[in-house]
């Protein structure tokens, strides 16, 4: 390297130095101003709420909107997301619940959702997350709904049906299986644990390269991986932060079937969402029994040019063959086109409640 090639880099590191200092500062700046945003908020309220879906969504589709690049989009609306998490931390700290123990991909939702700046809150069962939001022990909860291979988490959508709380927000997680075991080689392992969805997920997979190997399906995928640490016969399909937290040996590589396998996650809370410009809202129905039912529940979306996005039966467990329809749709409950689809609705079913409204996935 010559002596000119080493002046430059000295000037462009002096330069990227002085950069630093001033995204330091206004970071801090950032912080300060969200504690001022605490104190008046708590004079006018001692109980007020402080994270707000909607702003934050807004913040980071503008960011992506006006960012110049070089960083990718993406990369931009995730630095965003830890800084507004930090600086909420300092005005009010959260716990979040999900399916535990540490290292599910439910825990890795809860924080590409709110922040690295949360304490997340491992729990037993789906069940459970819905109990400690409700109960107040937890600010949020983060349940899977549905995932792209193996279709709805039924459960969850079960536990809609007798719960107050709202929906609040969803992310999606892109989902990648490792196998992973004390064990150096596969053909040692004579058992695999791990949660009934991923089992499904990686089925071609295991029939091939594991035939004779026995499945047990355990309440999560960090189970499994807890199950695996502490016999060396056995193996877990569970991701790789559950690999790195139970110190076990990844001995293949992104094995589900589907290569573009996703899971979408919902945000359950107590308060409702504002409107961020860019949402959807989900219901459920229970349509009259009467010839033409279902059609006169999905007259009113048609009329109203409202989109539906996702339309998914469960039983109501109200009687034999009685059923309920778990429905998202674009837009948000104050929007006036779905009020008034709302207001039909009512007069055409025999049952109808609004799960909540929130901002589409940003990140």
């Amino acid at each position: 390297m010559s002596d000119n090639d080493k002046q430059q880099l000295l000037a462009i590191r002096d330069k990227i130095d002085a950069i630093d200092s001033n995204i330091l500062s206004l970071i801090n700046q950032r912080a300060k101003a969200a504690q001022e945003v605490a104190e008046i908020k708590l004079a006018a309220d001692p109980n007020a709420f402080f994270y707000r879906a909607e702003r934050e969504a807004q913040v980071l589709r503008s960011v992506k909107a006006d960012n110049p690049g070089p960083l990718p989009n993406e990369s931009v609306a995730v630095l965003f997301r830890e800084i507004m998490s930090m600086c909420l931390a300092l005005e009010q700290p959260m716990k979040i619940g999900f399916l535990g123990p540490a290292g599910t991909f439910s825990q890795s939702a809860a924080i590409k959702f709110f922040g690295h700046a949360v304490t997340t809150f491992g729990l037993p069962s789906i069940a459970d997350v819905f109990h400690e939001v409700e109960a107040g022990h937890c600010s949020y909860g983060a349940v899977p709904v549905e995932n792209s291979t193996e279709g709805v988490i039924s459960h969850t959508l079960d536990l809609f049906l007798n719960s107050n709380l709202k929906i609040c927000g969803e992310v999606s997680l892109r989902i990648n299986q490792h196998l992973m075991a004390q064990q150096e080689e596969i053909k040692a392992i004579k058992i695999i644990y791990s949660h009934q969805q991923s089992l499904a997920q990686c089925r071609s997979w295991i029939n091939q390269n594991c035939p004779h190997v026995e499945t047990i399906a355990v309440a999560s995928n960090a189970e499994a991986a807890k199950l695996a640490s502490q016999n060396i016969e056995s193996a877990a399909i569970a991701g790789e932060t559950a690999a790195e937290i139970y110190q076990l040996k990844q001995l293949a590589n992104n094995i589900e079937d589907e290569p573009g396998n996703t899971t979408r996650f919902l945000i359950i809370g107590k308060q409702k969402v504002g409107v961020s410009g860019q949402d959807k809202t989900s219901l459920l129905i229970s349509v009259k029994n009467k010839s033409g039912g279902l059609y006169q529940m999905l007259k009113p979306l048609k009329d109203n040019n409202i989109s539906m996005t996702k339309i998914e039966s469960r039983p109501s467990k109200r009687g034999m063959w009685d059923y309920v329809f778990f429905i998202d749709i674009e837009g948000h409950q104050q929007d006036k086109a779905v009020q008034k689809t709302f207001n039909e609705l009512k007069e055409q079913v025999a049952f109808m409640k609004i799960l909540g409204s929130y901002p589409q996935a940003v990140i």
